[in-house]
């Protein structure tokens, strides 16, 4: 199983660190890159295994049919990668199309 994330959801990942220290979230810029890599290794290795619900029409600007998953970071922050899964040759690809998290979509979710 290999979990591949489109380009544009690789982008909003390398601002993010960024963004989240700008916001004051962390008070250092290393802590926020740590805590997106950490993200970032948390879906590649493991979205296969996590449970997934089918993504709300809402998200369908985003790729119809999609799935997401739940990754908490902490008490306060869980977030939801979208993706489409996908067979070839034998093997099981995971395409993440979107990400955000409770704090921007959990109206939609």
């Amino acid at each position: 199983m290999q979990v591949i994330l489109l380009p544009e959801v690789l982008d909003y990942l390398l601002e993010l660190s960024e963004i989240l220290y700008e916001k004051k979230y962390f008070s250092f810029e290393t802590t926020a890159q740590m805590y997106v890599l950490e993200l970032y290794d948390d879906i590649v290795n493991n979205l296969p295994k996590k449970r997934h619900k089918p993504a709300p029409k809402y998200f369908d600007r985003y790729g119809k049919g999609m799935k997401y998953a739940s990754f908490k970071k902490n008490r306060h922050t869980t977030w939801y990668p979208f993706f489409d899964t996908y067979q070839q040759n034998g093997d099981t690809f995971f395409l993440v199309r979107y990400i955000s998290n409770n704090h921007v979509i959990a109206q939609y979710l």
